[in-house]
């Protein structure tokens, strides 16, 4: 295999995490949003919990501007990941920008070609074309997920025929393959069994070493056992927001504490 070094092949944004300040997202005459203030620390697993309709998905995919498909959304505030304000991205911008912020899905989504091309075709749309560093990104990169032994020789073969966790871990291969700054996770265990979760679980501890990772989680028993920091929403607001051990173990708004005791979800 070729040598691989990541930092040969794109450049990282700078940052320090993300800091977002005075976000407000309308969806037609809904105000989802509200006046959301909250900083994303650097290379922590950041949790976004609360009850089912908060806003919790729906502050995630600001983060990489995914929210833009959703019709009659409206943005205002900002979003800062490094020198640059997300909110405020636009054309080109905004598709490097989207490069810096992977996102892992709900449901296992792999594209409809080869296990090997799930993880190039990144690469290949911007400008990596040599055959021998494609070789050397998709084995580094299937290495790192813990999937390479179990595909190496099947690679050519469709990645729908990967089970359930298999493909879970290739989109989070295809996403790490263009080297985000940042990656968001949106449940991204709820359709797995509980060994892949844990597998999974296990690879974001892991990761955040050398990324930032913003997860949403309907599981308050997986946010205790990976985060580092949480975030509680409620009815599109921010109530608390620290440490994960100080929101766990001392919350101090009575919503938050309601809500860890189990009074609503």
């Amino acid at each position: 295999m070729a040598e691989f070094n990541p930092t040969q092949k794109f450049e990282k944004i700078e940052h320090n995490g993300i800091e977002v300040r005075g976000l407000n997202i309308h969806i037609g005459d809904a105000h989802i949003l509200k006046d959301v203030n909250v900083t994303i620390p650097k290379n922590k697993i950041t949790c976004i919990i609360g009850p089912s309709g908060c806003g919790k998905s729906t502050l995630l995919r600001t983060f990489n501007r995914i929210i833009d498909t959703t019709e009659g959304v409206k943005i205002s505030g900002d979003v800062l990941l490094g020198d640059h304000n997300i909110v405020k991205s636009h054309g080109s911008d905004l598709i490097e920008l989207r490069r810096h912020i992977g996102l892992v899905p709900q449901r296992p989504c792999p594209l409809p070609m080869s296990i090997y091309d799930n993880i190039a075709y990144g690469c290949r749309i911007h400008g990596i074309r040599n055959k021998e560093k494609l070789n050397a990104v998709v084995e580094h990169y299937l290495r790192s997920i813990g999937l390479w032994d179990e595909v190496k020789d099947r690679l050519s073969a469709p990645a729908g025929r990967l089970s359930g966790g298999q493909q879970q871990r290739l989109c989070l291969a295809r996403s790490l393959a263009v080297e985000p700054s940042v990656l968001l996770a949106d449940e991204s265990t709820s359709a797995l069994d509980p060994i892949s979760s844990k597998k999974v679980e296990q690879l974001f501890v892991d990761l955040k070493r050398d990324y930032t990772i913003v997860m949403v989680t309907h599981t308050l028993q997986q946010a205790q056992r990976v985060a580092d920091h949480v975030i509680f929403m409620y009815l599109g607001e921010v109530v608390e927001q620290g440490p994960a051990r100080d929101v766990f173990n001392n919350p101090q708004n009575e919503l938050t504490k309601r809500y860890l005791d189990g009074a609503f979800s």
